[in-house]
């Protein structure tokens, strides 16, 4: 007789910190380990409930009056790009991708200390070190790839120049862009657009039904670009739904907004393990 068994991983939450998206707000997230042979299919299974990834915890955001993150992913079938789109693509057409395994080089961290010094230099990983950076791209449990963008030499030099750097996630039935950063002197190329449309075009090329693009915002400006997408879905009432109109989510503060931990928990759909014989 064979039998399954839930995945059963222990749930936690933070204790509350200043929000980086609302001002005057407290995040708390709930979160869980990945690690261990099932991790490649609990990530598949919660990132579908709104969980987003970072090295090797998955967690979302569950604040005690605040229910204004929502996950949100790219329908790829039906994406068409917009007027600005399109000529964001042929702004970038010489580009040239290169999808590696996740491993960290050096040529990624000047990069990525360029792009934080110019774009967040008072953000939460401003104080990173090539050691921790290596740990964000290299610490994995699942597939996961490095997708770089370079530019062709210039000026007679031999070697390409880095651009632009995603770190992505494979799902079952996406992409995840866990984390991007570019040359901050190329920002009127409009690179961070870029890569979200490249990335659609990979996930079509792969058969792959979504791009994740973690947590949309509403009131948010950091997070506000991301609603310019078409085809694009959010989480929320614990389901997907079409965005529709993105002046009709608000970001308000209420008591009820949020479920107490336990219902929250007791209401995730947990991968089952392999059968085993008796």
């Amino acid at each position: 007789m064979r039998h399954t068994l839930p995945i059963a991983p222990q749930f936690y939450v933070t204790a509350p910190q200043p929000c980086p998206y609302l001002d005057g707000r407290m995040e708390r997230k709930l979160f869980t380990a990945l690690q261990g042979e099932h991790a490649q299919r609990l990530n598949d299974a919660l990132s579908k409930q709104g969980f987003r990834r970072s090295q090797n915890v998955l967690y979302r955001p569950s604040c005690a009056e605040c229910s204004a993150c929502l996950s949100a992913r790219i329908r790829v079938a039906d994406f068409q790009p917009n007027r600005t789109q399109r000529k964001i693509l042929r702004r970038n057409a010489d580009l040239r991708r290169n999808a590696t395994s996740p491993w960290a080089t050096e040529d990624q961290y000047a990069l990525f200390r360029r792009y934080l010094d110019e774009r967040h230099a008072d953000g939460g990983m401003a104080d990173m070190d090539i050691f921790e950076f290596a740990a964000m791209i290299e610490e994995t449990p699942i597939r996961s790839r490095v997708i770089e963008y370079s530019r062709p030499a210039r000026d007679g030099g031999r070697r390409s120049e880095l651009a632009a750097v995603s770190l992505t996630d494979v799902f079952d039935d996406g992409l995840s862009m866990v984390y991007s950063f570019y040359e901050p002197d190329l920002q009127n190329d409009s690179l961070g657009t870029y890569l979200i449309l490249d990335h659609v075009e990979i996930a079509r090329e792969a058969g792959l039904p979504y791009v994740y693009l973690g947590y949309w915002v509403p009131g948010s400006r950091k997070m506000g670009y991301k609603a310019r997408f078409g085809a694009l879905e959010i989480y929320k009432g614990g389901a997907w739904q079409d965005i529709g109109a993105p002046d009709d989510h608000t970001a308000e503060l209420h008591p009820l907004s949020v479920d107490p931990i336990a219902e929250q928990v007791a209401r995730i759909a947990l991968p089952e393990a392999r059968g085993t014989a008796d």
